[in-house]
């Protein structure tokens, strides 16, 4: 749940520096509750297809948050 959390955060606050493929994929999978799966099939794309966005997604973000410190800022 923390994950969760800590990653809706982070897609608030850096989404605008991600393609409108890779927004609408983590919408699809963190807000909608989507699995991969259902994901691909609405996307006419592969199951791992979804994984790798989504991986790709969650380590831009991190990267994002670790060079500019927004959240960890905020917390002091």
């Amino acid at each position: 749940m923390k994950d969760f959390v800590y990653y809706n955060e982070l897609f608030d606050l850096y989404k605008e520096l991600l393609t409108s493929n890779e927004k609408e994929i983590f919408l699809l999978y963190y807000s909608e509750d989507l699995s991969y799966s259902e994901i691909a099939i609405n996307k006419k794309i592969s199951r791992s297809a979804i994984g790798k966005t989504i991986k790709i997604v969650l380590e831009k973000l991190d990267d994002y948050e670790r060079r500019t410190q927004v959240i960890e800022n905020a917390g002091n």
